[in-house]
C-alpha cells in the first residue's frame, strides 16, 4: 500500500559528539544523496560539545540549502547553566521561522513568534498544542513513547489548528535527560571535567542489565532506547492520522540508505516486508522495535495487523 507522495521525511539533529570533520562528511551526503525535505541542525545535548562543530554550521546550512533542503535550527533541551541561557536566547532570537524549541527557557526567548516544536516539549495532548498554536507554534513533534490512538488524537487536533504533525519513525528513542551526566561518571569523571568521554560512543554508551543484557545507551546527559524504533509498517497508519512528517534519527548506520528505504516505501516503489527487511539489514546489530506506538512496553517488536 502506498501512502502518498505528499509525506515529508525529516532527518533530526545529531544527538552524538560527532567530530566536526564527520558532521561535515555526513550532511554532504545528506545534500547530495538523501531524499529527506527537512534536515534539522545544531546541539539538543551538551552545550560543551556545541563549539567543536559551530564553525562548519553556516557551510552545512549553506550545501543543505543549495541541494533543496529545508533547514531548521534546533535548541538544547535542557538549559541549565549561564551559558545555556543565552545560547538559547541567541538561537531563539533569529528572525526566521524555521527554529525548533526544546525547551521551555527556548519557548519564553521565542515568544510569539512563529517557531516548531520539538519531541522534548511534550505536546501529549489537544490541550497543550492547541496552548501552543496560540503561542505561534506552526509545527509540532509528537513524543516518541505516544501510542498509536493518542497520535490520531493530537495529530488532528494539530492539523485542524494548520499545524504540521511529525513522528520518529526510525533511531534510538531519547527517554531522558538529566541535570547529571552520566557518560562522565561511568568513567569516574565529573561534569565540568568530562574530558568530552562521550566522543568515544558515536552511537551512545551501551548499557547492561546485571543479568548482562542490552537494556540502555547513555549519550551524556540523554538516556536513549537500546533499540532503534521502527515504524516503516505504521506509516500508511500514520499517514492515514493525519501524519504529516516522517523523523529519522541519525545513527552510524547508512543514513542515505536508510532515507532512501522510507521513501520508497512510502511512495510505493517496495513493499512494506521488503522495505523493512532491507531496513533491518541496515541496521546491523541494533534490535528493532515499536512497542511505544502499539501501547507495549517500548523495546518490544510487535507485528502489525494486516489491513482489514
Amino acid at each position: 500500500m502506498a501512502v502518498t507522495n505528499m509525506t515529508k521525511l525529516t532527518l533530526g539533529p545529531i544527538a552524538y559528539h560527532w567530530s566536526a570533520e564527520a558532521r561535515s562528511d555526513f550532511y554532504a551526503r545528506i545534500a547530495d544523496e538523501a531524499p529527506v525535505d527537512d534536515v534539522y541542525l545544531g546541539e539538543v545535548i551538551c552545550s560543551k560539545r556545541a563549539p567543536f562543530h559551530e564553525a562548519e554550521l553556516p557551510a552545512t546550512i549553506d550545501r543543505l540549502e543549495r541541494a533543496g533542503k529545508r533547514v531548521i535550527l534546533s535548541t538544547l533541551a535542557e538549559v541549565m547553566l549561564k551559558r545555556e541561557r543565552k545560547a538559547t536566547d541567541d538561537l531563539a532570537g533569529i528572525d526566521a521561522p524555521e527554529i525548533e524549541i526544546n525547551n521551555a527557557a527556548g519557548l519564553f526567548a521565542r515568544g510569539r513568534r512563529p517557531h516548531r516544536i520539538g519531541p522534548f516539549m511534550n505536546a501529549y495532548n489537544e490541550a497543550t498544542i492547541g496552548w501552543m498554536a496560540a503561542r505561534g507554534a506552526t509545527h509540532v513533534c509528537l513524543p516518541s513513547e505516544m501510542p498509536a490512538p493518542a497520535i490520531a488524537v493530537a495529530a488532528r487536533a494539530a492539523n485542524d489548528l494548520g499545524l504540521g504533525v511529525e513522528v520518529q519513525v526510525f533511531g534510538r528513542v531519547s527517554l531522558a535527560v538529566s541535570a547529571r551526566c552520566y557518560h562522565a561518571r561511568a568513567h569516574g569523571r565529573t561534569k565540568d571535567n568530562c574530558q568530552f568521554v562521550c566522543e568515544e560512543d558515536p552511537d551512545g554508551m551501551p548499557l547492561r542489565s546485571r543479568d548482562d543484557q542490552p537494556i540502555l545507551r547513555v549519550n551524556g546527559i540523554q538516556t536513549q532506547s537500546e533499540s532503534y524504533l521502527d515504524l516503516l509498517p505504521e506509516t500508511p497508519q500514520l499517514v492515514a492520522d493525519r501524519v504529516t512528517h516522517l523523523r529519522l534519527m541519525p545513527q552510524r548506520v547508512d543514513m542515505v540508505a536508510v532515507a532512501q528505504v522510507f521513501r520508497d516505501a512510502v511512495d510505493g516503489r517496495l513493499s512494506m516486508s521488503e522495505a523493512d527487511a532491507r531496513l533491518a539489514a541496515l541496521s546491523g546489530d541494533a534490535r528493532l522495535s515499536n512497542g511505544f506506538y502499539h501501547g507495549a512496553a517500548g523495546y518490544r517488536r510487535i507485528a502489525m495487523a494486516a489491513p482489514v
